[in-house]
């Protein structure tokens, strides 16, 4: 058995050392350098606009991250409270360690940080496509949306690409002295770190959501004649004669069966319809009337945005006062649009002596329109025509 063995470990070690000897000739040749330059340009290019896109609105990573750590995905919920943190340093990570391998500086260490980086993304963007947990990555923000398994598979070429990097390591050379590639990579650190304090303090430089500038919200919201509707698939459980009949139809129309008894029906949809930009956007009274088309007839209005009374910015709401006395004294219409409790709404415009009501809107959907708790939109018969973090309300033109 022993001899047999030793056979076996002597075959496994000379077909390994036959795939290495390969492995060596083939990036030795031209073909082999020319693959590796193809993939240092792809994972490069790749991390920079993944990590720009996302550095351009962190707030909005950071919201994807809080649904992994939720209770019912990763069960991590004790880092929500760092999740802006995390995704401020990750995305400066991925633009960094992009720059850093299109460079060619320490690529032993970039090379493993950009595995790690990979390996992290992969095992997110699998178990949301498996598990079907967060329907969207962010991966390109709302720049680029993927589902989870074109993330996935997205994320797996990256891998592949990272691991031809290592195998052809000694091909990835630096065009520029080492002096200018330091150059190079502290000056792109410190753009990252400025425009990510840019974009925190005030808003995202580029709006790619549906509630950009200029948008319509009650055209956002209609879906064209002409638009493919979704097509579900029934399943319906009959009792005939003491055993289970299934019937699968197209449609929700009840169907006909003879001497059976029904017993449940189940549904899903196997081809999505089209869905609009703007598709979760409600207003509603403290006492649940919806108001939506009046408020979206007002010629004038300023929409105060508090997603969360929990997190809201206090230093937010002084500035909120200040600024809505000063629209309402303008002639305009001023609401405050809110997921919170209305109790709590009614104490908080109590306490800060607000001059307006608030109204009801879905958390998800005041986080799209806005990153800023709180924030301003100004409307004008249903077009967004200007936003502001509460540290720019004073640019607001009224």
């Amino acid at each position: 058995m022993e001899n047999t063995g030793e056979v076996k470990n002597s075959k496994a070690k000379q077909l390994w050392l036959q795939i290495v000897k390969y492995k060596v000739a083939f990036f030795n040749t031209v073909y082999g350098k020319i693959l590796t330059i193809i993939c240092q340009i792809f994972v490069g290019g790749l991390f920079i606009f993944s990590g720009f896109i996302k550095l351009n609105d962190p707030v909005g990573f950071s919201f994807k991250l809080t649904d992994y750590f939720a209770e019912d995905v990763l069960n991590m919920e004790f880092l929500s409270p760092y999740a802006l943190w995390m995704a401020v340093f990750l995305v400066i990570l991925e633009v960094i360690l992009g720059v850093m391998i299109l460079l060619s500086l320490l690529k032993k260490p970039v090379l493993w940080s950009l595995l790690g980086l990979i390996v992290f993304f992969t095992f997110l963007t699998f178990y949301s496509a498996y598990f079907n947990k967060v329907t969207d990555c962010g991966c390109f923000g709302d720049f680029w949306k993927l589902t989870p398994w074109e993330s996935f598979w997205k994320d797996i070429i990256l891998l592949v690409a990272i691991l031809i990097l290592f195998m052809g390591i000694k091909n990835i050379k630096p065009i520029l002295p080492q002096k200018a590639n330091i150059a190079i990579t502290t000056v792109s650190l410190l753009v990252c770190i400025f425009f990510g304090r840019h974009v925190l303090n005030h808003l995202p430089v580029f709006d790619f959501r549906a509630y950009k500038i200029g948008t319509n919200i009650m055209d956002g919201m209609t879906i064209p004649p002409d638009a493919p509707r979704p097509v579900f698939e029934y399943v319906w459980i009959f009792d005939v004669n003491g055993e289970d009949l299934e019937i699968t139809t197209q449609d929700a129309n009840y169907p006909e069966v003879e001497g059976g008894t029904y017993k449940s029906v189940t549904s899903k949809i196997i081809e999505e319809g089209y869905e609009p930009p703007i598709h979760d956007f409600s207003i509603e009274s403290l006492d649940g009337e919806d108001v939506m088309e009046m408020m979206m007839e007002e010629e004038k209005l300023i929409m105060v945005i508090i997603y969360s009374l929990d997190k809201v910015e206090e230093e937010g709401l002084l500035k909120v006062k200040s600024f809505t006395d000063k629209a309402i004294d303008a002639g305009y219409k001023v609401i405050g649009l809110s997921s919170s409790d209305p109790q709590d709404l009614k104490d908080l415009s109590a306490v800060m002596e607000f001059n307006f009501d608030f109204y009801l809107t879905d958390e998800t959907a005041l986080k799209t329109t806005l990153r800023s708790n709180p924030g301003v939109m100004k409307v004008e018969k249903g077009t967004i025509t200007d936003k502001k973090h509460y540290n720019d309300f004073d640019t607001i033109k009224l």
